[in-house]
């Protein structure tokens, strides 16, 4: 069966007369589409296109194949045209990716003002692992993703990193286990039952050296990589556990805690990633004014 995916690749090369262009535009490295191109050629049993200086030239075989891609494509073309003029009295859909180790009640506080806005749109959450999430932006199944960490720069995803913030952290616990603790804060988290983010959330290895470097060990009683459970447990008296501080306020009164002390040399950040250097679509610049605005206004965002 023919891979139009693989005919897409090769259509879009053809087309700009680079690899290295259609990479750009497929937000795909020029490695990826080299390799997919090599897989279709050897697919079909002809040779596509020859060297042309730092361009690329097609063959015989290669010009044939562009007549039909381009029939192909043109009724794809014609196809969504319909559907998008069905859809346009419809709200516009924006599919944003939320890292499992992302606080959810800062989430809901950035995607929230999406609704606000006076274009319609459709707001599709995903949740999960960054790497997966990441698989998915690569392949625009996702608009974007809030993540609390950059992309790492060795994935064979075209993507840009966005600081949208950053706070210190706040330790919250429940009155009745305030009331057990022992000394002034920080010492009073020695021997303490704590709540450790998951291995990975991006602070839990900041927050180790942090307990390391004040000779503090305190009594691990549960990890999580979801931050929602873990204030689950939280709430029921389970352990300790820290938030950002930008929303002290909104945890306390959420969850029914009280701050224990602030520690504000542990700081966490919150990044957009997005296929696009620059944010145009709506609903990320609503997400982007949130944090500038709402989420992080008033905390030093100096790194």
């Amino acid at each position: 069966m023919l891979n139009y995916k693989h005919l897409r690749y090769f259509w879009i090369v053809a087309k700009t007369g680079s690899i290295a262009r259609a990479a750009e535009q497929l937000h795909l490295t020029p490695q990826s589409i080299s390799g997919q191109l090599s897989e279709f050629e050897e697919r079909l049993g002809v040779a596509l296109f020859r060297p042309s200086g730092r361009n690329r030239e097609l063959t015989e075989a290669g010009r044939s194949i562009l007549q039909h891609a381009e029939t192909i494509f043109s009724l794809g073309d014609e196809l969504l045209h319909v559907l998008h003029n069905q859809q346009s009295k419809k709200s516009r859909p924006f599919r944003v990716g939320i890292a499992d180790s992302v606080s959810k009640s800062v989430a809901y506080r950035l995607v929230e003002p999406v609704f606000q806005l006076d274009v319609k749109i459709r707001l599709v959450c995903r949740e999960g692992r960054l790497s997966s999430l990441l698989s998915e932006l690569a392949i625009q199944r996702l608009d974007m993703i809030i993540a609390d960490r950059p992309m790492q720069a060795n994935l064979n995803v075209r993507g840009y990193s966005h600081l949208l913030g950053q706070s210190g952290l706040t330790v919250f616990g429940t009155r009745s286990l305030l009331e057990d603790l022992s000394g002034s804060f920080p010492k009073s988290l020695d021997d303490a039952p704590f709540l450790l983010p998951g291995e990975d959330v991006a602070i839990r290895p900041k927050l180790i050296q942090w307990f390391e470097s004040k000779g503090l060990h305190p009594l691990i009683v549960g990890e999580f990589d979801d931050s929602a459970l873990m204030k689950a447990f939280a709430q029921a008296g389970a352990g300790l556990f820290v938030a950002p501080t930008a929303i002290a306020t909104h945890i306390c009164e959420q969850y029914k805690v009280a701050e224990v002390g602030r520690i504000e040399s542990v700081v966490e950040q919150l990044f957009a990633i997005t296929t696009e250097r620059q944010h145009t679509h709506p609903a990320i610049l609503a997400i982007s004014r949130a944090a500038r605005e709402d989420v992080f206004s008033g905390i030093e965002q100096s790194i």
